[in-house]
């Protein structure tokens, strides 16, 4: 069912209330959707898991949409790295981008582990206005990165001045930050398809970055700051 931005919960069964509890609650906390049903079920509401799904479905990619015009900027020390997702039983790679302090910058789920994946990554940090142009941009060995920045510098996209510097242990922090996504995949045992993993991801990427404090005026590790925030962008709150 499509989401229309006046009333994105038009058509739908349950109150929108409930259906940002449960999606919030699924894309916050290291829940399956079969316990995020049953916490429903406390509260005396028979949704079943499949419902919940749909709900995330919709809605991740919606709180994504609706987050970015609050994000606050980062600073100028990029960690850049990827990490596999399973998909089908195939090993697919969500790139994610850190600032020095281990703040969430972006992410972006890919099919490939190639220079073409790495510039799109790239280009879809940069085209961010509160996204700084780096200093630096800390990768690993994979060359794939090297081959990417000199495109992009070719193409007057990225300024020449930015430095490329690979050293693994200089991405420890995005490294370790890594494990909510991996987590989070853990307990969903894979994703049957692409886009169904990239919806799920995209809420998932987009709540860490609320709870890591990335949004303006939501201050890091505040649950009810966060959960007031996405009732206001789904015009639940005053």
């Amino acid at each position: 069912m499509p989401i229309t931005p006046a009333n994105p919960f038009k058509g739908r069964q349950y109150p929108g209330e409930v259906i940002l509890m449960a999606v919030r609650w699924y894309l916050r906390y290291p829940l399956a959707y079969e316990h995020v049903a049953e916490l429903l079920a406390e509260r005396g509401l028979a949704v079943d898991a499949s419902c919940v799904w749909r709900w995330v479905q919709a809605y991740a990619p919606e709180l994504n949409k609706r987050c970015r015009p609050y994000l606050k900027s980062v600073n100028k020390s990029y960690r850049v790295d990827e990490t596999y997702i399973k998909v089908k039983g195939q090993e697919r790679y969500l790139y994610r981008a850190v600032d020095s302090t281990g703040q969430s910058i972006d992410f972006l789920l890919t099919a490939k582990r190639d220079k073409a994946a790495a510039q799109r990554f790239f280009r879809q940090v940069f085209r961010c206005p509160v996204n700084p142009i780096p200093r630096v941009i800390n990768v690993d060995k994979n060359p794939a990165y090297p081959a990417a920045i000199r495109e992009l510098k070719r193409a007057g996209k990225l300024p020449q001045r930015v430095r490329l510097r690979q050293c693994k242990f200089l991405n420890n922090v995005i490294e370790q930050d890594h494990r909510v996504s991996k987590k989070r995949t853990w307990l969903a045992k894979g994703y049957k398809t692409f886009p169904s993993a990239r919806r799920t991801l995209e809420g998932i990427e987009t709540m860490h970055m609320i709870r890591k404090g990335r949004v303006r005026r939501v201050a890091k590790n505040d649950v009810v700051a966060e959960a007031t925030f996405v009732a206001k962008l789904f015009g639940l709150a005053a």
